[in-house]
């Protein structure tokens, strides 16, 4: 589609000069606004296996490191209260947030102490779904998010899922068995992996639609310049141009069952929490090694080493810098332009109240083109919201905007000491250069 790629590297250029490839030390995270909502998002980056080219923080489990690590998330909580924060909601990623579960017990409880915590999601992969882990987070956590990918065994072999978690058919048993133990219970899923076939992602569908989940997020794939190298080099080039007619498939598919909670999360009737917390907090704070801030337009960077960052916290301050190059005010209202139609709606008397500007002063070009794509379903004095192609444009220019935060993630973890690198890459070289590896940056939960 013409307007998807030109869309696609317009953002590329708008946020290549936003984004730094050279994060810059500071002294810590800023404090907070008084009457602005924040989230917290707690990053856990310990798996039980890897793929090197994954550029979300994660490194292999070992207790003891772990442990300490959780020790420390804690106790930057307690700085970032001590700045005068207060957060509704806590998000927890990864790696494998339930990895040791009387550590992430300890700092849901811990989050609940310091702070007005009213909704818990964490995430989880499919071999968690026992009862050892889930019955300590069932009054815990309102929203838990499996990453599945796809039910497909074929496809689950060639993402290196399939020996770690087990067939399609088993994954799909498992998140039966446990239907209705939280209040919302997400699916992750994936589309336009190469290899996969409109047969494959009918079948995904049929099978998510008979899991029982009540949400279910479909990713696009996304991947850094670098992924996408090693994906052409082994299962193949990503092929943007069927993206368009893959989404038109799941949001005609799923339409029986699911409605549109965002672009791209699809929630059964009835409703249920909205799995991307940016929709609803525009601003969050995140903690631990590998997170991100988002604060007032700008980034900020948790250090991607473990030491250092454990080191840092232990001495009573943070390792952060500033992931971007600039902070202007088009900078925050493209942002703000892009995530209120991510979820759909754009309120034009909000956005006049937050930059003094109309979207159509503040941002001509996007919003004429979008006029031009035929991507408003509404366009009045009040609001905008979003055709089915509006939508699918919206989806291109997410899955643009992380993979611009995959590659800022790739510098990030550029400057790992040594041994933490070899930690990772062995003699400094991908360790693993099949597909597996190359999709699972790509397939990953991508959170800011």
């Amino acid at each position: 589609m013409l307007t998807e790629r030109v869309l696609s590297r317009a953002v590329e250029i708008a946020q290549g000069s936003y984004f730094s490839t050279d994060p810059k030390p500071v002294g810590g995270l800023p404090g907070p606004v008084e009457g602005r909502p924040y989230m917290l998002y707690a990053h856990v980056p310990f798996c039980e296996r890897l793929c090197p080219y994954c550029s979300f923080n994660r490194f292999p489990f070992r207790e003891d490191p772990a442990r300490r690590y959780f020790k420390n998330l804690r106790d930057e909580m307690r700085m970032i209260a001590e700045k005068g924060y207060d957060f509704p909601a806590l998000y927890i990623g990864g790696g494998t947030p339930t990895i040791l579960i009387d550590e992430l017990c300890e700092t849901i409880d811990l989050a609940r102490e310091l702070f007005n915590i009213k909704e818990v999601s964490t995430e989880t992969n499919p071999n968690h779904l026992i009862p050892e882990i889930l019955e300590p987070l069932k009054n815990r956590v309102q929203r838990f998010s499996v990453g599945v990918q796809s039910f497909d065994d074929g496809l689950l072999k060639q993402m290196d899922r399939y020996d770690k978690y087990g067939s399609g058919a088993e994954i799909l048993e498992r998140i039966q068995s446990i239907n209705g133990f939280f209040h919302s219970l997400n699916v992750d899923m994936i589309f336009n992996f190469p290899s996969q076939t409109e047969a494959h992602l009918l079948k995904d569908i049929e099978m998510l639609k008979a899991s029982g989940c009540n949400q279910t997020t479909f990713y696009p794939l996304m991947a850094s310049r670098s992924v996408a190298t090693a994906l052409k080099r082994t299962v193949g080039m990503v092929d943007y141009g069927r993206e368009a007619r893959y989404y038109e498939i799941l949001s005609r598919e799923l339409s029986d069952t699911f409605e549109h909670a965002t672009a791209w999360t699809f929630s059964r009737t009835g409703g249920g929490m909205i799995d991307e917390y940016i929709v609803d907090y525009e601003e969050y704070v995140g903690v631990g090694s590998g997170a991100f801030s988002y604060l007032d337009g700008k980034i900020f960077v948790n250090t991607f080493s473990l030491r250092k960052y454990g080191d840092a916290i232990e001495a009573g301050h943070q390792s952060v810098s500033l992931g971007c190059k600039r902070s202007t005010l088009k900078d925050r209202m493209r942002y703000r332009f892009l995530m209120d139609l991510f979820g759909l709606k754009l309120d034009k008397r909000e956005f006049f109240t937050e930059f003094g500007t109309t979207p159509e002063r503040g941002l001509f070009p996007e919003v004429s083109f979008f006029r031009v794509a035929g991507a408003f379903a509404t366009d009045t004095a009040e609001e905008f919201t979003l055709t089915p192609k509006g939508r699918y444009l919206t989806v291109a220019m997410m899955r643009q905007m992380f993979a611009n935060l995959n590659s800022l993630r790739d510098s990030a973890r550029a400057g790992l000491p040594e041994d933490e690198r070899q930690l990772l890459f062995g003699d400094g070289t991908p360790a693993c250069a099949d597909a597996a590896c190359a999709v699972a940056e790509a397939t990953d939960k991508p959170l800011p």
